[in-house]
């Protein structure tokens, strides 16, 4: 009875529960932060029974949560409390890192803002997100933003660490930027969800792995981290103080496990076992398949597992080389898969680095954790406890726990985070802050061209605790987004009545045959007017009440007209005054609005010549020098520009 009402106890506000969803077992920790470490008191692991993952994707979500839920159990009854949020990390299977680059010019020279260069990473970001969306099927997938370094800068081709509080003209920006698919994501929550637990942190295995190995006063030094699990080796690389990228290799330590299997005809768990006891043992002695006892030395069993950790360690070199440019000045191994006691050797070998530069992460654990258990040093538990350390210090975790449309938004790293990166961590994109204008109708009259454009879109909305913000507004810690993305406008359809108003006729002919006032507009045939009113000059002298009216040649004349077709007339509303404008650097006369309706600047989209459905970068948007916005009413010779950042 007295267990039974400690379990109706909620869990501490102050109280860690870190939760490492593996291939192979689930791994669970209790902590509470004192004296600025994560103190242990409490760890659990719990098999899968079945193998309900597959390189370090969840595949089988109720498997995976029914050992979950048996984790929780134990650690519930050693707390004495109901366990209700968890800590979690994704696994780093199809992570993607990518290299974006993004450009911005400016008027004149300006002193470069925070917005500028918001908007300039954005517009690299989106770059990289573009190129991974072009690779097959990866532009059917929607992509969560994990995070991204810009790893160069250059004002007026001048490269700089810093472009805050310069002048220039001309900005360019290089990141890398890493991004994980939608389904690594929503198969670790539907898990939690599962099993009755609400996620209150999320993080990469990878950065959780750094965080426990790598204390921050250690990265100005190139290092990097590979966290070798069951499924897959994660990687992470530091220098100059800052995680400069992420990636993995779909090799690891299973890998090794089941060339054992094949050698001696042994199953996956006894095979696991041999393995774990290389180091340890100078025999190795098992029970095959057919039940008969075996006796090998650990050189032989080494020998039949040297294969598999060749290319394990050639693999992990290769991306390690790949992401960092070249071999690190050290390498720490974590992970289970990392105690293979030839490993070490051979990624040094495949590196080209002295294998003294090598090490098994553990040093520097207790620099941020401490614990009771002589076990917790064992690089096995390195993501656990990262996932701890990550959550209990600030690094991620409740401390910064913010809010989208109702819901905490999924953050894998805390810090200064922009409206527009939370929005992408959360798996929205830049073109959903613009939507897309409807398609127009493009007709020929009499020799000229005349646009009808398609209804714009709907503008999103974005406000942070009520107020509207800009996409580069900073979040702070417990602030409460609002986001409605763009909608795109509708498409437009013209009517012969429409056009016969536009120019003026009283009829209107296709290729001879008289149309219809309600009949559509044909596309892609020449039309004739004919029977013009008395009172309506030719069109080639008066503008057209239209603003995206444009006139490709001059108005063909005709010295027997057409006789007049009476029908009956139609009321047009009195058109507002021409307004004159400087767009994008050429000076235009846009003509006043049939309805007498002011112009806005999303008015000018169509003219700008950018694909909205395909947009792939930011758009900046500036009235006399200044930002704009798309509901802002034009004045007589405003300056406008409305661009891609190249």
């Amino acid at each position: 009875m007295e267990q039974q009402r400690e379990m109706e106890i909620p869990q501490e506000e102050d109280l860690i529960y870190a939760l490492d969803i593996g291939t192979r077992s689930v791994i669970g920790m209790l902590g509470k932060v004192k004296e600025g470490k994560v103190h242990i008191f409490a760890m659990e692991k719990q098999p899968h029974q079945q193998r309900a993952m597959q390189d370090g994707q969840i595949e089988d979500i109720g498997q995976a949560a029914r050992a979950v839920v048996e984790v929780t159990r134990r650690l519930e009854k050693t707390a004495g409390r109901k366990l209700q949020r968890a800590c979690v990390a994704a696994a780093g299977r199809a992570l993607r890192t990518e290299e974006g680059t993004g450009t911005l010019e400016l008027s004149g020279m300006e002193t470069i803002t925070q917005e500028q260069v918001a908007r300039l990473e954005a517009a690299a970001v989106s770059d990289a997100e573009r190129a991974l969306q072009g690779e097959g099927e990866e532009g059917q997938r929607r992509l969560f933003l994990v995070g991204y370094t810009a790893i160069r800068y250059l004002l007026d081709d001048y490269p700089l660490t810093n472009l805050l509080g310069h002048k220039g003209q001309k900005l360019e920006s290089r990141v890398v930027a890493t991004f994980l698919p939608s389904e690594v994501i929503d198969s670790l929550y539907a898990v939690l969800e599962q099993a009755g637990l609400e996620a209150m942190s999320l993080t990469l295995e990878p950065i959780a792995a750094l965080n426990a190995a790598i204390p921050q006063d250690l990265r100005l030094l190139n290092l990097a981290l590979v966290d070798i699990g069951a499924g897959t080796s994660d990687i992470a690389v530091c220098r100059e103080g800052t995680v400069v990228g992420y990636t993995m290799a779909t090799v690891a330590g299973d890998e090794i496990t089941e060339a054992l299997m094949r050698a001696y005809l042994v199953d996956y768990d006894t095979a696991e076992r041999m393995k774990m006891e290389l180091g340890e043992m100078s025999q190795i002695t098992f029970t095959d398949v057919l039940g008969l006892e075996q006796t090998y030395s650990a050189e032989e069993v080494m020998a039949a597992a040297d294969g598999a950790a060749q290319n394990l360690a050639s693999q992990v070199a290769e991306k390690i080389q790949k992401l960092n440019g070249g071999a690190p000045s050290a390498l720490f191994l974590a992970g289970g898969g990392s105690k293979l006691s030839t490993l070490r050797e051979k990624l040094a070998e495949a590196l080209g680095m002295d294998s003294r530069r090598v090490a098994l992460a553990g040093a520097h654990f207790k620099r941020s954790a401490q614990w009771d258990s002589s076990e917790m040093e064992d690089p096995e538990y390195t993501t656990p406890l990262g996932i701890a350390i990550s959550a209990g210090l600030g690094l991620i975790g409740d401390s910064y726990r913010v809010f989208l449309n109702g819901k905490q938004a999924k953050l894998f790293r805390s810090g200064q985070l922009s409206v527009l990166e939370i929005l992408m961590m959360n798996g929205y994109t830049y073109r959903e802050l613009l939507g897309r204008n409807g398609k127009s109708v493009m007709l020929e009259v009499d020799g000229r061209r005349v646009v009808f454009p398609g209804q714009p879109a709907i503008p999103a909305q974005l406000k942070v605790n009520g107020k509207e913000v800009r996409p580069s507004t900073r979040v702070q810690a417990g602030d409460r987004i609002d986001f409605i993305p763009a909608q795109p406008g509708e498409d437009r359809v013209v009517l012969v009545r429409e056009v016969m108003e536009r120019v003026g006729a009283r009829q209107l002919l296709a290729q001879g045959r008289p149309l219809a006032p309600d009949e559509p507009a044909p596309q892609g045939i020449p039309l004739r007017t004919a029977g013009k009113g008395e009172n309506n000059p030719p069109a080639s002298q008066q503008p057209a009440p239209q603003a995206m009216e444009h006139i490709a040649s001059p108005v063909e004349t005709r010295s027997q007209p057409s006789p007049p077709v009476p029908v009956a007339p139609v009321a047009v509303a009195p058109a507002a005054r021409p307004l004159r404008l400087t767009f994008n650097g050429q000076s235009i006369l846009l003509p006043g609005k049939a309805d007498g309706n002011p112009y806005y600047l999303m008015d000018l989209l169509e003219r700008s010549g950018i694909d909205f459905e395909k947009l792939d970068r930011p758009v900046t948007l500036r009235v006399n020098g200044r930002d704009g916005t798309f509901q802002q009413i034009l004045q007589m010779d405003d300056q406008v520009e409305i661009r891609c950042d190249e």
